[in-house]
């Protein structure tokens, strides 16, 4: 396996360790608890994370009824939410037993794959399985954090897969600075989360792109890494959110409405 290639499968397979731990105390309370995805308890966040994992197995889309639920918006959420919702009848105990069973197949069976075969990514791009997987351990984080804010639990936000979710989410911070926020020709936003810095600069054409830190920066946005994740995963939105603005604070809020990058 490529050195990359191995990484995220540390990761994957950390973050979904954490969660079987973190779960395997749950009491039917714990297990019923509303999450930050709409319609989704704790039990139901867990059934999604073994639900796509059989998917990528092979194994057939449950033949199930899906009911009219208020929350599924699209054909894509229609097919996700067959998963999970197949399995709410079952004690909670009994979906972790699955995921623990499920993770365990596919860790038997990712080294039989190509690093470099294609994949389509999840943001819709032709990819490889390299990058795939590192979507994988991203959003496998994204439902662990999930999880901890519902029961109360924080941690392992500085896991493998964390360093995943900064990678993918953060790729977005050009759109969110001028497509979103308006940011003009000339003018730079510096986004400090936790104890990393990263610059977006506006050339004279409108165009947008990841450069070297300017010493006066148009705005600058401190937060933790916990805030950003919670608004570029769509979590939370800016009156929700910690977040020190300093320079242009028109432009920020209008970058800060806009943070969200997950579909």
């Amino acid at each position: 396996m490529s050195t990359e290639f191995d990484s995220h499968v540390v990761a994957f397979e950390q973050t979904v360790r954490s969660t079987i731990e973190l779960a395997s105390g749950f009491g039917t309370a714990e297990w019923r608890l509303p999450t930050d995805c709409p319609g989704w308890s704790v039990q139901d966040v867990v059934a999604h994370l073994v639900s796509l994992e059989v998917m990528l197995l092979g194994d057939p889309l449950p033949d199930h009824e899906l009911p009219d639920l208020p929350h599924v918006k699209n054909d894509m959420a229609r097919v996700l939410e067959i998963g999970v919702d197949v399995r709410r009848p079952l004690p909670g105990e009994a979906v972790l037993a699955e995921l623990r069973e499920t993770l365990d197949r596919r860790l038997a069976q990712i080294p039989g794959l190509d690093p470099e075969g294609p994949a389509a990514l999840p943001d819709g791009r032709p990819g490889t399985t390299t990058e795939f997987l590192m979507f994988r351990a991203f959003d496998c984080w994204i439902h662990e954090q999930d999880i901890r804010r519902a029961v109360g639990v924080p941690g392992n936000l500085d896991a493998p897969a964390g360093r995943c979710a900064w990678t993918i989410l953060s790729r977005g911070l050009p759109m969110v600075t001028a497509k979103r926020g308006g940011a003009l020709p000339g003018q730079s936003a510096v986004f400090a989360v936790g104890d990393r810095e990263a610059a977006v600069l506006v050339d004279a054409g409108g165009r947008a792109s990841r450069g070297p830190v300017p010493a006066e920066p148009t705005v600058r946005l401190a937060m933790s890494f916990e805030t950003y994740t919670l608004l570029a995963a769509g979590r939370r939105g800016p009156a929700d959110a910690v977040v020190e603005v300093t320079g242009d604070a028109e432009l920020g809020a209008r970058i800060l409405a806009g943070m969200g990058v997950t579909p």
